[in-house]
C-alpha cells in the first residue's frame, strides 16, 4: 500500500463530511488535502483511542518528531511520507502542523473550559489551523481569504461541539463554556448524567446562534475572486450548516443522540454547492 492509498483509506473510513467535498478537487489537490486530513485523523485518534495519558503524550511527541522529519525529508509514517511533497508544493508552515498536535494534546488535560475565550484557542488549534492549511492547498489570491478560513474553522468546530455534547460527555469532556452554563443554570452533572432540562435547551440555542454567526461572518469575508478556488470549503460549509440545522430541527436532543446526515445527502449538498460556485 502506498502512502497516498493509506491516506485515502484513512479518510474514507472516517465517514467525515469532508470526504464528500474532496471528491470534486483536481487529483493533485485531492491527494494533498487527503494527506492533511489523514494527519488530523491520526493525531486525533491518539487522544480518543488511547486510555493511558502517558502513552498518548509519548505518541503525540513521536508525531511531533514525524512533523520535523517531514521538513527534513526523512519521514517514516505513511501519512508523513504522503505529506512530504504536499508541504513543499503548497508551502505549508511547519508550525501549523505542530499547532494541530498542540490542540489534540489539550484534550488530555483540559476537560472543561472556563469561558468562550479559552475555548477559542482550542477551536483555533484543532479547526482554524486546518482551515488555513486547506486554504493554501485550494489556492487563493486575496489574503482576506485566510480570515474566512479561520472563522469557518471556528464555525465547524462549534458545530461539532454542539452535535457531540452527549458523546463528549461520555468521554468525560464538556466543551460548553462554564460561565455560559452557569448563566443558563446548567450544571456539569446535568450534562454528564444526560439530564436534559429547559435550561439546557436555552443554553444550546445560545450555542447554535453563535455558530450561525460564525458561518455568516466567514462567508461574508470570502472575497469574490477566491470563491471558485475555495469552493471545496463552501461545500464543507453547506454540509456542516445542514448538520447544525438538523440538530436544531431535532430539538437539540444532543445528550442522548448524535445527529448526522446520510452519505447521499452530503454528496448532494456538495454537488449542489459545486454547481453554484
Amino acid at each position: 500500500m502506498t502512502p497516498d492509498q493509506y491516506c485515502q483509506n484513512k479518510t474514507s473510513q472516517s465517514g467525515s463530511s469532508f470526504y464528500y467535498s474532496f471528491m470534486f478537487l483536481s487529483p493533485e489537490r485531492r491527494r494533498a488535502i487527503t494527506a492533511l486530513y489523514a494527519f488530523c485523523r491520526e493525531v486525533d485518534d491518539v487522544v480518543d483511542e488511547c486510555s493511558d495519558e502517558n502513552v498518548a503524550r509519548t505518541t503525540l511527541a513521536w508525531w511531533r518528531g514525524q512533523v520535523a522529519a517531514i521538513y527534513s525529508g526523512t519521514p517514516q509514517h505513511p501519512v508523513a511520507q504522503a505529506l512530504l511533497p504536499v508541504v513543499r508544493q503548497f508551502n505549508l508552515p511547519q508550525e501549523h502542523l505542530l499547532e494541530i498536535i498542540d490542540g489534540m494534546e489539550m484534550d488530555l488535560t483540559q476537560h472543561q473550559y472556563a469561558d468562550f475565550k479559552s475555548l477559542q484557542l482550542y477551536c483555533y488549534r484543532v479547526a482554524s489551523v486546518v482551515g488555513l492549511l486547506a486554504a493554501e492547498i485550494f489556492g487563493y489570491s486575496d489574503r482576506k481569504t485566510l480570515k474566512y478560513a479561520h472563522d469557518l474553522g471556528i464555525a465547524f468546530q462549534l458545530t461539532n461541539i454542539i452535535r457531540d455534547v452527549g458523546e463528549d460527555a461520555r468521554r468525560g469532556r464538556i466543551y460548553l463554556p462554564q460561565d455560559e452554563m452557569a448563566q443558563f443554570g446548567v450544571h456539569t452533572s446535568d450534562i454528564l448524567d444526560a439530564h436534559e432540562t429547559e435550561a439546557f435547551q436555552k443554553l444550546m440555542q445560545f450555542q447554535v446562534e453563535r455558530a450561525q454567526r460564525y458561518y455568516a461572518q466567514a462567508l461574508a469575508e470570502l472575497p469574490a475572486v477566491d470563491r471558485k478556488s475555495q469552493r471545496t470549503g463552501l461545500m464543507m460549509a453547506a454540509i456542516y450548516r445542514a448538520t447544525l440545522e438538523e440538530v436544531v430541527y431535532s430539538g437539540c436532543h444532543v445528550l442522548r443522540e448524535r445527529i448526522s446526515l446520510t452519505p447521499l445527502r452530503k454528496l448532494w449538498l456538495a454537488f449542489k454547492t459545486w454547481l453554484k460556485n
